[in-house]
């Protein structure tokens, strides 16, 4: 896997794919910098190598259209506060205005192009903009593992004009590397705690890693599929009941591979979905009807407790309630508290997907675990166990 250190880029200039894909508030803040921290190093790396870097990302959908409410130039400022570096910005990604920023460009300079996806070619993954893109740069790094699951121009196409000139960037290696230990590498017992709401956004997920963990504990929502399966009393809780016969397969299967599945054994139940709702403790199979199932119960959560704490490598995919609300979020919490204290005595732990990085960010475990996933698509189609044309482009030469 090559990465930045097989290259000096002394008197280089690396073209980069990042992904500043970043939120912004109203008047055009930026509200969350860590996918800009997250970059840094390696633009820090080319700098510090006496290179010079040209930034490339999107922003938003604009649907190839130039949209100045999805200009990066609204996130200048910002990039250069984070860098500590004055960053020039060219006011778009082709064409003269980035030919001549480009050409313009000394060492120890950074350059932010205008948003790649202002022209319908980069999402089309058209040969002829890609290769455009690649004359701005000696060498092609991609640091964008949020993208590489996406065959567009300017994370898969323009490798094809860098040959042996082109690597990953620290992130994209760190996630590359963080979900070999998951699927491949990791120390047993290997333990998978996947939640949310459906069993069906989980489907491939759970067949693909079945022959990689030993204990699969089930949370959230989709709990209610596998317990009503069962013959269990669900009440109102969440359930796909044309999912109930693949959630047996999935327990046949994990039985046959040697896999523990851990479902709830209790809940709380609420009689609305609403943080301010009558609760009460029950037993997972006799949910009274008119109640539904909003969290983790405490015998629920020891068991689990018990299962992460004798873990070696941990993957957390989906909270185990509704932690948006204050009254169903003590089992999320929990889940946290015990990864936290199984990282600090050797575990590893990677934490991906959307609602389960959200939940780690709100509750404050972001330096509680091995690694934060940056990449929700790409990490689950990782997980998946599919080719990322992002990464695979920069495997190929």
């Amino acid at each position: 896997m090559k990465t930045l250190d097989n290259f000096d880029f002394k008197n280089k200039k690396a073209i980069i794919r990042v992904d500043f894909n970043v939120p912004l508030d109203k008047d055009f803040n930026v509200t969350d910098t860590s996918r800009i921290e997250a970059a840094k190093p390696t633009i820090i790396k080319v700098l510090e190598d006496g290179g010079s870097v040209v930034l490339m990302s999107h922003l938003g959908r604009p649907k190839g259209q130039s949209n100045p409410d999805m200009s990066l130039k609204h996130i200048v400022d910002k990039v250069s506060e984070v860098l500590g570096i004055e960053v020039k910005f060219a006011e778009d990604c082709i064409g003269e205005a980035a030919t001549t920023a480009s050409n313009n460009l000394k060492s120890g300079e950074v350059l932010l192009l205008e948003n790649l996806r202002f022209h319908k070619e980069e999402e089309l993954g058209d040969p002829d903009f890609a290769k455009e893109l690649s004359q701005l740069g000696d060498i092609y790094v991609n640091d964008a593992f949020g993208t590489a699951h996406r065959a567009h121009a300017s994370t898969t196409i323009i490798a094809k004009y860098f040959k042996g000139s082109k690597c990953f960037g620290y992130l994209l290696a760190k996630e590359i590397s963080a979900i070999e230990k998951i699927l491949k590498t990791g120390e047993k017992p290997v333990t998978a705690i996947l939640g949310g709401a459906k069993v069906s956004s989980k489907i491939t997920i759970i067949e693909n890693i079945l022959d990689k963990i030993d204990h699969l504990i089930i949370g959230g929502g989709m709990t209610y599929t596998f317990v009503k399966a069962q013959g269990g009393n669900i009440g109102d809780s969440i359930c796909e009941d044309d999912k109930m016969e693949l959630a047996l397969t999935i327990l046949s299967e994990a039985k046959k591979k040697g896999v523990t599945v851990h479902l709830p054994i209790d809940v709380i139940a609420a009689d609305d979905f609403d943080n301010n709702a009558n609760t009460q403790i029950t037993d997972v199979g006799s949910i009274p009807d008119g109640w539904q199932g909003l969290d983790a119960g405490p015998k629920t959560l020891e068991m689990f407790g018990d299962v992460i704490l004798a873990s070696k490598t941990i993957l957390w995919n989906g909270p185990v309630g509704v932690f948006e609300m204050e009254s169903f979020s003590k089992g999320t919490i929990a889940i946290g508290n015990y990864i936290d204290k199984a990282t600090k005595e050797g575990a590893f732990s990677l934490v991906g997907g959307g609602d389960s990085v959200a939940a780690v960010k709100q509750f404050g475990f972001e330096d509680a675990v091995s690694y934060v996933s940056t990449g929700g698509g790409a990490m689950l189609e990782s997980l998946e166990g599919k080719s990322l044309p992002g990464i695979a482009a920069i495997i190929e030469d």
